[in-house]
């Protein structure tokens, strides 16, 4: 998959720790997104789960959001978006001792 530069380590980041990421955008000028974005899928603790992988990492979260898509006047969704604060540092940094990101794990139902 082709990602923009600045968006790829975030991206790999938190797909490593299970995240199905499936849209980003390294934000600015020219950019279909005005501040660097990761959308993902994930039920209601997804969302939850990926914002304490990306603290853990160190990366500049500015927003976590639940959003739904209207098409032909119907809703899809709910998807999962994280913003970053644009001037932060976007290289994923190692978790602490101790602080190891847990790999995901299935549901059983």
């Amino acid at each position: 998959m082709d990602f923009d530069a600045v968006i790829r380590p975030v991206v790999e980041a938190l797909r490593e720790a299970g995240v199905e990421t499936f849209e980003s955008c390294q934000g600015g000028s020219g950019h279909e997104f005005a501040e660097p974005t990761v959308r993902f899928h994930g039920d209601r603790e997804e969302g939850f789960r990926a914002l304490a992988c990306a603290l853990r990492l160190g990366l500049p979260v500015a927003e976590l959001r639940r959003y739904w898509q209207v098409v032909d006047g119907e809703p899809r969704g709910p998807y999962w978006e994280m913003t970053f604060y644009p001037k932060g540092r976007l290289a994923p940094s190692r978790p602490r001792t101790g602080d190891a990101i847990r790999p995901r794990l299935d549901r059983v139902s």
